[in-house]
């Protein structure tokens, strides 16, 4: 009976997920095990018969295509800011929000608002302002600072990407470390502060390690979308000047469809950056699942 019974819950488990399932499988699960097998040949989105030509295209790619390589580097270098500085600024904002007895919600609603905005459309937005409105604040003064070659410095470029993809990014963050903080007891609080606790005592050593479940998501989370950036290079810098700014992305992008058409060997890109992303996942999912259990 009881057998009998835990088939029928799985059927209708089974029932429910299905559906979503076989979605998922067609359109994501598919397409990346075709992108894999095209890795290996000489497709160019033509040919109706590509050719097998092995390990041919991730020789090339790792060995012999210099921009690739400089992509790869490049894309490492934000993602190494963009973790940094998206989790610590949410955390701040997230602090700062649950801080204040009146004007939470506004303050969530707005700081969430850029997350909602597609990032192609607020890239172009950010564009206006770094080469229009900037200029125009900084004659002279104290805002002579932004009189810069926002889109034209390569140093200046980064930062752009960087302010873009942190006003866009944060705020989702926000929410998760907002719902974790909720979730800390204020009678820990209320005893640290007695004890003689300041408020970056009680942060470090009763609000994070009451928080690094949610601190593990969030660095999951920011490195996922940190290596995937592509829409906010592309409407800002276009991977320029030159290609200073090319994201591993928007280089695969182009490699497939504005370049050669060379479409196995952009899958041959795109399978390399997928290895990559998830050795280094399961290397900070180890790292902070050790860190929860030691804390």
């Amino acid at each position: 009976m009881l057998e009998g019974a835990g088939l029928r819950s799985t059927g209708k488990l089974l029932g429910f997920v299905g559906p979503a399932l076989v979605i998922y499988g067609a359109i994501v699960l598919v397409p990346a095990v075709g992108g894999v097998w095209y890795g290996f040949t000489d497709w160019n989105l033509l040919n109706p018969n590509p050719r097998f030509v092995g390990i041919a295209n991730y020789v090339e790619a790792l060995t012999e295509d210099s921009y690739f390589t400089a992509s790869l580097l490049f894309t490492l270098k934000y993602v190494a800011f963009m973790v940094v500085l998206q989790n610590l600024l949410a955390l701040l904002l997230a602090l700062l929000v649950e801080g204040r007895r009146r004007g939470r919600l506004a303050f969530r609603t707005l700081l969430f608002l850029p997350n909602m905005i597609s990032m192609i459309i607020g890239g172009f937005m950010w564009l206006f302002i770094f080469t229009r409105v900037l200029p125009r604040l900084s004659p002279d003064g104290a805002f002579a600072f932004l009189n810069q070659s926002w889109i034209g410095d390569p140093t200046w470029s980064f930062i752009a990407i960087l302010t873009v993809a942190l006003w866009a990014g944060v705020g989702y963050l926000m929410v998760i470390y907002v719902a974790a903080l909720q979730g800390v007891p204020n009678q820990l609080l209320e005893s640290a502060a007695i004890d003689g606790a300041g408020g970056v005592r009680r942060v470090v050593s009763v609000i994070l390690p009451m928080i690094l479940p949610a601190v593990t998501i969030g660095i999951f989370l920011s490195l996922n979308m940190s290596f995937k950036v592509f829409e906010v290079v592309y409407a800002l810098t276009g991977g320029g000047p030159g290609r200073a700014t090319e994201v591993i992305a928007l280089n695969i992008f182009e490699e497939a469809f504005d370049m050669s058409n060379r479409y196995g060997y952009a899958s041959a890109k795109a399978t390399i950056l997928f290895v990559v992303v998830f050795t280094i996942t399961l290397v900070q999912l180890r790292i902070m699942k050790r860190r929860e259990v030691e804390a």
